[in-house]
């Protein structure tokens, strides 16, 4: 059954969008500066560093002559729009950490996951804000929700499964199976890295990206009983 959001509820979603756009952007504008200085010979830029405009000053193409002077303006525009995104970003995260502050002193569940190792304000704003807000009845809607869920398919006698639909919500999706990853590293000792650990032992190391799939439904489902029920997730380290 499809549950509308509230326009407060779905106006809140906004930050958290804008930041991923702004993200996009700035790799991008990234990306063009390396491609642009490595056409002419130059590698190990980085325009992210501070000070990245004095570098510039100081590059000579492969064969030793210095930057041309229409490449040079053409890049430093580059930088121009990159610093430019780099503002609206702090200024995005700012927003949202006092969001999620304001969120802190009535919200039990934004305390809740806030306390999980593994979880940090970024992480903690999607899943409140484009899933865990929500009320499921069962995991299967959850996971489901998430596009995690199998996709059966019946015809006559035949019931098989498709494999995982991706019919659900795309933001959420992608943030739980980047926090999967992230999750072995910081939750090493938990329930859910032991038994991630133990499937691709099985299959001698093989179907890693398959199963991070498998442990990235686990981990929404876990933290959604988590945060509604209480249910601290087994070997997962909490701050107290």
């Amino acid at each position: 059954m499809l549950r509308v959001p509230s326009p407060y509820e779905e106006d809140r979603r906004r930050i958290v969008r804008e930041r991923k756009v702004l993200m996009e952007e700035r790799i991008r504008h990234g990306n063009r500066i390396k491609g642009l200085l490595f056409s002419q010979g130059i590698t190990g830029y980085d325009p992210l560093r501070r000070d990245r405009r004095d570098r510039l000053e100081t590059l000579h193409t492969g064969d030793g002559r210095d930057l041309p002077a229409n490449m040079k303006r053409q890049v430093l525009r580059e930088v121009d729009r990159m610093e430019m995104l780099l503002d609206q970003i702090k200024a995005v995260e700012a927003e949202r950490d006092a969001m999620l502050a304001e969120e802190r002193q009535s919200a039990r569940e934004v305390v809740m996951l806030s306390k999980v190792v593994g979880i940090g304000p970024e992480f903690a704003a999607v899943l409140w804000g484009e899933g865990l807000f929500r009320c499921f009845d069962n995991r299967r809607q959850l996971a489901a929700y998430a596009g995690l869920a199998p996709t059966p398919w019946q015809s006559g006698s035949i019931d098989r499964e498709q494999g995982i639909g991706k019919s659900g919500n795309p933001r959420l999706r992608s943030t739980l199976l980047e926090m999967a990853w992230l999750w072995l590293r910081h939750q090493p000792a938990s329930a859910l890295s032991r038994w991630f650990n133990e499937r691709v032992a099985q299959n001698g190391g093989c179907f890693k990206k398959v199963m991070i799939t498998a442990l990235a439904r686990k981990l929404i489902v876990a933290l959604w009983k988590y945060v509604r029920a209480g249910v601290v997730i087994e070997g997962a380290f909490v701050r107290p």
